[in-house]
């Protein structure tokens, strides 16, 4: 069975007001477009385009739910125009023991403090679709955030501006050696004066860079956050983090403990259909420090970029070792031979350019740019055809 299936991009404050529409050859909504996710998700649930076609059912969750199947995983593409918060998501263990504990303590699901608004960890994936997507993931060493603090120091020096602020940072830092845990907890549960001062001279050095200074790379992080999140405190803990530069084509893979926050472009994001976030920096939102320390992982780490395995010619597979998903990047062109991934599961297919004849092993479709279709467990396989560039989001192998 293929069903087509659409949603209204969530206009979270941080999308792009045109980069989902050009990817998907749509008219943009004037409003931030942040993502669109294609699943079943409760939140968000994709809507079915013709609800005759599978009596009645008006959205992806209800037609599962009748069938007494469920999707493992959530599609979603992602726009970013500014930075979205610093967060972690916890391991499935995590989430089944905070889950259960805020049930009992009977906090509603929808409380703005909530933690686990599930019992299921989140691993996700991101694929850059734009020239470049570029991220913080995951703690640098100490040493390298210490030698580009004291560049910040000198740079300030230079300027004739203070710098008091961030020589007690690698005071503290120094003392610390290894990782970086006391350090942000402080930070975040700092007073506003106190971690204040500290941000606006960091920000306020940054400013004073060119782009022949040795800081340059950690300024620019500065100066973009400075201007979006005045004074948060996460924009100090973001200078702790690594910087990641995706070029089109590659992707990233974040586990369980890993903080990561991404900064601007185009990707196509899948996840574990989960929806439990802890939020570490910039943000407005609840911030539970004590429970943030327990999930991250806060000694240094180097971002996972994950290796295309070519399945076929023009068809790559994206597999981070996980049961929920794996993302399979398709590109077909018009009389060569037909492509085919095989299917454990249920899918979703996306197409963002061209069009392609899908055919599984009892129904097809055919598939134009903008368009996204789920296909049921019982089609096995599936061979692509056209002049077309798709995505399919399937079950882990």
């Amino acid at each position: 069975m293929f069903v087509e299936i659409d949603n209204t991009p969530r206009d979270y404050a941080w999308g792009s007001t045109h980069a989902i529409a050009d990817l998907l050859g749509r008219p943009a909504s004037g409003r931030p477009e942040a993502e669109l996710w294609l699943g079943a998700h409760p939140l968000c649930p994709s809507v079915i385009v013709n609800p005759a076609e599978v009596d009645g059912a008006k959205n992806l969750a209800e037609l599962l739910d009748r069938d007494a199947q469920t999707l493992p995983f959530l599609l979603k593409v992602l726009a970013a125009e500014t930075a979205l918060s610093i967060q972690v998501h916890p391991s499935m263990a995590q989430a089944q023991t905070g889950f259960a504990a805020e049930n009992a303590a009977g906090i509603p699901l929808d409380a703005p403090h909530r933690n686990y608004r599930d019992a299921s960890h989140k691993p996700e994936l991101i694929f850059c679709v734009s020239e470049t997507f570029d991220a913080l993931c995951g703690f640098r060493s100490v040493a390298t955030t210490v030698a580009s603090l004291r560049a910040f120091v000198d740079e300030a020096s230079r300027a004739g501006l203070p710098s008091d602020a961030v020589v007690g940072l690698i005071a503290q830092l120094e003392a610390s050696a290894t990782d970086v845990r006391d350090t942000v907890a402080g930070l975040l549960a700092a007073g506003v004066n106190e971690v204040t001062e500290l941000v606006n001279q960091l920000v306020g050095i940054a400013r004073q860079s060119g782009a022949t200074s040795p800081i340059e790379r950690d300024a620019s992080t500065v100066r973009m956050l400075g201007a979006e999140y005045p004074g948060d405190p996460g924009i100090v803990v973001a200078f702790l983090m690594n910087r990641v530069t995706l070029r089109a084509g590659e992707a990233m893979y974040v586990p369980h403990g890993i903080l990561h926050a991404y900064l601007s472009g185009l990707g196509i994001e899948i996840m574990a259909a989960s929806d439990n976030v802890l939020r570490g920096g910039l943000t407005s939102k609840h911030v539970d420090v004590a429970e943030l320390m327990s999930v991250g992982v806060f000694s240094p780490s180097s971002p996972l970029l994950v290796s295309p395995d070519q399945l076929s010619a023009g068809v790559n597979r994206f597999a981070p070792g996980v049961r929920e998903f794996e993302l399979v990047h398709v590109v077909v062109d018009e009389g060569a031979e037909a492509a085919v991934v095989q299917l454990d599961g249920a899918s979703i297919v996306l197409c963002t350019a061209g069009h392609a004849q899908v055919a599984g092993s009892h129904a097809r479709a055919e598939i134009r740019r903008g368009q996204a279709w789920y296909v049921s467990p019982d089609e096995l396989a599936l061979s692509i055809a056209g002049d077309a560039e798709l995505f399919v989001a399937r079950t882990g192998r």
